[in-house]
């Protein structure tokens, strides 16, 4: 059987309708499926009964953020603050006839739901339509169908894209026209997947005295409008920052702080890699929390991207304190990745046999200024801040420092964010590349004097990675406002690129 708006699908699909699932007008009334479809996200294999609404589709002002997707599978994180009713999902290969449909999920205003499309051929195109009823006596509305692509088979050729911090609390560093123009051009690249590089839900700005989950939940939501731009189409996958004080240190035996409620919130509204069949991760069961989902590695075509977090590994504050926590960090030995995540990717790296290796963290040793001139210190290179090789001293069950792992392993580029800055190094035969931001209005240089050598540019705009079996070319592409384009700046173009075998 296919869902019964699937031979519309591909007219919607041509005349681009619609901006994913929000947007009035832009999906298709479609009457309701039977209410007894069943599956657990799973596809249905009992026709449709189409039925009689009494009232006309409500639109869908909602939006959809796919995630952690795989060869066969790819979740589904729909939310809307304000509407509730339900939500259904028909899947396939082709746009024109989606031949699987989810369960119907009860959907609660302000609170997520995630289906999980199984049965999914990897290296392949597939199509999805979100159908959304306000009740039972109403028809149901019809998003637009969006496509995504499942895992890349080794000798495969793909994009994917990157960007640095949003700070989307700081109006001083963040302009919305901006951002959603950055965003725009990321979706016109279609790329397999999005990667944020952390400082992406910063809570820092929100009174300790005052604080509350809600709150915190809202820094996570306030992203879902903006992301939905590119995240109905493309799969997202988030690094932990430091602002975001998603972090070991805040933990108190409770359920209720702050650390808590950021990995829950961020858990819940962005659906994130746990440990699988096509995932290594942390497999640490964390009280309140259950898996974190923070540190995790996945290969795609001919590459293995590995993706670390210091901060929930630390027993002290990586970076900034939060509130009046007393946790100090001003011996950075006491700054750890943690035995069990320095494991896990000595692990990962010297089992892959991909020909390209990238890392991504929100910074060196999640904190500091700087790439490469780092990249010697403490448990990432091994010295002290006097340059004195102290690394069988402070990790003695550790093989070697973090970058002589990377070394070892012929990683090819350590991406970080953090710093505000788009900067490319070199450090023994390891590209450190530094994002900028997407949304910063001043186009502004941050932190040049923390950068010793490389190339270096200052903001705004995202990185474009191209992948194939024999190269990466990495793209710097600018994001302008409109009054600020001229004949020689404007808004998609490449400020730089470069090419490694």
């Amino acid at each position: 059987y296919f869902w019964p708006a699937g031979l519309i699908a591909l007219g919607c699909l041509l005349s681009a309708c619609g901006g994913g699932v929000s947007g009035g007008g832009s999906g298709t009334a479609v009457s309701p499926p039977a209410a007894g479809a069943t599956g657990g996200g799973n596809s249905s294999t009992t026709p449709t009964t189409p039925t009689t609404p009494t009232s006309p589709a409500l639109s869908f002002n909602g939006s959809v953020a796919l995630g952690s997707p795989t060869g066969n599978s790819i979740k589904v994180n729909v939310f809307s603050a304000d509407q509730s009713g339900t939500v259904s999902v028909a899947y396939g290969s082709s746009p024109a006839v989606l031949m699987r449909l989810t369960e119907r999920l009860s959907l609660k205003a302000g609170t997520p739901v995630e289906f999980t499309l199984n049965g999914l051929n990897p290296n392949e195109r597939h199509y999805y339509q979100l159908s959304y009823q306000a009740d039972a006596n109403s028809a149901a509305w019809q998003g637009p169908v969006q496509p995504f692509q499942t895992a890349r088979a080794p000798g495969s050729s793909f994009t994917f894209a990157i960007q640095g911090d949003s700070h989307p609390e700081r109006p001083q560093q963040f302009t919305a026209e901006l951002y959603a123009r950055t965003l725009d051009s990321v979706a016109a690249d279609a790329p397999d997947f999005y990667i944020l590089m952390g400082d992406d839900f910063s809570i820092d700005t929100i009174d300790p005295s005052k604080i509350t989950r809600a709150l915190v939940t809202e820094r996570y939501t306030q992203q879902r409008p903006w992301l939905h731009r590119i995240s109905r189409s493309t799969p997202l996958f988030l690094v932990n920052g430091n602002h975001e004080q998603a972090a070991r240190y805040l933990l108190d035996g409770t359920p209720d702080n702050v650390a808590v409620w950021a990995q829950n919130a961020r858990n819940s509204l962005y659906s994130q890699p746990a440990p699988d069949d096509f995932y290594s991760g942390n497999t640490e069961q964390v009280p309140f929390i259950g898996l974190l989902r923070n540190h995790y590695a996945w290969t795609w075509g001919d590459a293995l991207f590995v993706v670390l977090d210091p901060y929930w590994s630390s027993p002290v504050a990586v970076d900034n304190v939060y509130g009046n926590s007393k946790k100090d960090n001003s011996n950075m030995w006491d700054v750890t990745h943690g035995d069990a995540q320095y494991a896990w990717l000595k692990r990962v790296l010297e089992s892959s046999k991909a020909a390209h290796k990238f890392v991504f963290a929100h910074h060196v040793m999640g904190t500091g200024r700087g790439g490469v001139e780092l990249a010697g210190l403490w448990e990432w290179g091994g010295s002290n801040a006097k340059g004195v090789d102290e690394m069988k001293s402070q990790r003695p069950t550790w093989a070697t420092p973090i970058h002589q792992l990377f070394v070892q392993n012929k990683v090819k580029i350590f991406f970080q964010g953090h710093d505000h800055v788009w900067v490319r190094q070199q450090l023994d035969g390891v590209v450190y590349q530094t994002l900028s931001q997407p949304a910063d209005p001043n186009y502004a240089l941050y932190f040049d004097e923390a950068y010793k050598s490389g190339e270096k540019h200052p903001n705004t705009g995202y990185t474009r990675v191209t992948v194939s079996p024999t190269q990466v070319r990495v793209e710097y592409v600018r994001s302008l406002l409109p009054k600020d384009e001229t004949a020689a700046r404007r808004q998609g173009s490449v400020v730089t690129s470069y090419t490694l075998p």
